[in-house]
């Protein structure tokens, strides 16, 4: 049973003394670094020097008028309120009214160039973001959830977004007004500054204590929701098998768990910083009190030490002095989130992106010719192995290689490699006899061509999905494409033809339609390498004599690797090469494979073909 006494609204506290101890662990152990973060953002938005230069003399010039205000009312009061005298009265009332109107102004003009200010170094951060994540290897996003990747481009920079919008001039601004009143109060009533500062270390106190547990907490925050986004992305993604196992139910619980979980942290973040301004508006009434109380006592006297202008000056002024400091203090858990946001958006631009050898060359038309000198590799070698160890194999240009073997053989992994997904962890895989790493990655890229087990589509038309392949194909080159892919047909017959628009998943055509689409985008692109990774194995039988007809004619005159777990698909190649947990066991056509009653020919025994 939940103790309500001890967990308010049945939230589980989860801020301990052991936790604290964990968080300030936690943060020393950090993959970013504030400091740098910081000083990152800080950059960005010096790029703009001129306009920041000017709106940090506006917040000068409106902290100032903001002082000058309750400095001129004291004066009135005394001067003109308590006398009775009216001959002036009217040119110092025009005065506070020219005050407050350029305060006013100054205050709208310094917003709406900070608002440009963030705007700008936002997107300069989003689009740096972005374009890192472009260079990335393919490791990298192996080993993240995409959901919460998506959160850091998103809700990570839009808290960044928030405090450069509003944050960073209300932070200048209070130090500003910090210095300004209390310089004035100083000069006003040394007595009454001195008793309104006891206050002062009573306030240190209090958002010491809150801060070190909101610090913790916002840290927290940030990373469920970064996980959250992750499972729903992951969810979304994967719906269609959700539902053929039934896992509705786990994935509900499974929600239920993270949702509760930034329910409870956001709950107690909230609630710690909510005690800010409650503390700070407690300390306000003190301040007031001290300053009404003592000063009334100095007033009465009568030695015009201390006058009823001056206690209402006063009282003013130590308002705006503790204004600040709850100004500091509320925008202090603002800026916490977006320095744990500002963290992990600059943890990924940290990653180190793929790089070319120096002395590679760009200009390499390729052949084809690909060797694989005693390869190994693994995803985790540390720890798991080596996924494919040791393996030899030569395909001259234009030759048709076959990978066959049981799932977790390293087929694809081969495949990836020459394509440079990943960098080998031994030997040497060259083409045209250049060692891979010497040749650029965009070099390598443009010239080969993946058709895959599940083909991506983007949602856009028939026609972009199809020029994705060749970016600055012509409208005839990709319906050339879409005919020698066996495509152009069941194209003709949708309701806009090539102009169909599709979504992300192709709902509206059939996996058969979405492969024919795929190989008519490799078709257009024109490569010298093709990689087929089970491109025919989610097909049904009818159309599988299809999608292999269009095949046949995308790997004439080209170096393919093709891996199927159907033996009928590979007949016709130049080499089979059967492979067996990581390791090649076989080599050679299919005629010198049966001769050696090995591996192969107990799968094509088996698969009675």
């Amino acid at each position: 049973m939940v103790n309500n006494a001890r967990k308010p609204f049945g939230y589980e506290p989860i801020i301990k003394r052991e936790n604290l101890k964990k968080g300030a662990k936690r943060k020393r152990e950090e993959v970013g670094d504030w400091k740098q973060a910081l000083l990152n953002v800080w950059r960005l938005v010096d790029e703009q020097r001129g306009l920041l230069i000017t709106v940090l003399v506006l917040v000068f010039a409106s902290s100032g008028l903001t002082l000058l205000g309750p400095f001129l009312i004291g004066k009135t009061i005394d001067n003109f309120i308590i006398p009775m005298k009216t001959d002036g009265l009217a040119m110092q009332i025009g005065l506070l009214l020219s005050i407050y109107a350029g305060t006013s102004l100054t205050m709208y003009f310094q917003n709406f160039w900070m608002v440009g200010i963030a705007q700008n170094t936002v997107y300069k951060l989003r689009s740096g973001l972005f374009n890192h994540l472009q260079k990335l290897p393919v490791s990298f996003f192996d080993k993240r959830q995409h959901g919460e990747l998506m959160s850091r481009m998103t809700n990570d920079i839009e808290n960044i977004s928030q405090t450069l919008n509003s944050s960073f001039i209300q932070v200048f601004s209070s130090i500003l007004t910090l210095g300004g009143t209390l310089a004035v109060m100083l000069y006003l009533s040394p007595l009454l500054t001195v008793l309104t500062m006891t206050i002062v270390p009573v306030m240190f106190i209090a958002m010491r204590w809150i801060t070190r547990r909101t610090g913790i907490l916002f840290k927290e925050q940030q990373r469920a929701i970064g996980e959250l986004n992750g499972m729903i992305e992951e969810t979304m993604s994967g719906q269609r098998i959700v539902k053929a196992f039934s896992q509705e139910e786990r994935m509900k619980e499974e929600f239920a768990a993270k949702s509760d979980r930034l329910k409870k942290t956001g709950f107690w973040a909230l609630t710690y910083s909510g005690f800010i301004p409650k503390v700070m508006n407690m300390l306000n009434n003190a301040a007031f009190a001290i300053v009404a109380g003592v000063g009334g006592l100095l007033a009465l006297r009568g030695d015009g030490i201390v006058t009823i202008g001056t206690i209402v000056v006063f009282a003013e002024y130590a308002r705006q002095f503790t204004r600040p400091l709850n100004d500091l203090a509320n925008q202090f858990n603002t800026v916490l989130s977006a320095i744990a946001g500002a963290e992990r958006v600059f943890s990924i631009m940290e990653e180190d992106v793929e790089r070319d050898a120096a002395e590679a060359n760009g200009e390499i038309q390729l052949k084809g010719d690909v060797e694989f000198r005693n390869v190994s590799f693994g995803y985790a070698p540390e720890t798991d192995g080596y996924t494919v160890e040791n393996v030899s194999l030569h395909v001259k240009a234009g030759e048709t290689a076959a990978l066959l073997g049981a799932t977790g053989a390293g087929k694809t992994t081969l495949v990836q490699l020459i394509a440079r997904f990943y960098e080998v962890d031994a030997g040497t895989i060259l083409i045209d006899g250049i060692p891979i790493d010497e040749l650029p990655r965009a070099t390598l890229r443009s010239q080969t061509a993946f058709v895959l087990q599940d083909p991506f589509l983007f949602e856009s038309t028939v026609r972009e999905n199809i020029r994705y392949g060749k970016l600055d194909a012509t409208d005839e080159e990709i319906e050339e494409a879409a005919k020698k892919a066996n495509a152009h047909e069941f194209i003709s017959r949708l309701e806009e033809g090539y102009d169909t628009l599709l979504t992300a998943d192709g709902s509206e055509i059939s996996q058969g339609q979405k492969q024919l689409l795929s190989i008519a985008r490799a078709f257009v692109a024109d490569p010298v390498l093709l990689l087929l990774d089970e491109a025919t194995s989610s097909i049904d039988t009818v159309t599988e004599l299809e999608i292999q007809a269009a095949l046949e004619k995308l790997m004439t005159g080209r170096t393919s690797f093709v891996i199927a777990h159907r033996l009928n698909t590979v007949k016709k190649a130049d080499t089979i090469y059967v492979m067996d947990q990581g390791k090649l066991i076989e080599s050679g056509s299919q005629s010198d494979l049966i001769a050696q009653k090995g591996m192969y020919y107990t799968m094509l025994q088996q698969s009675k073909l």
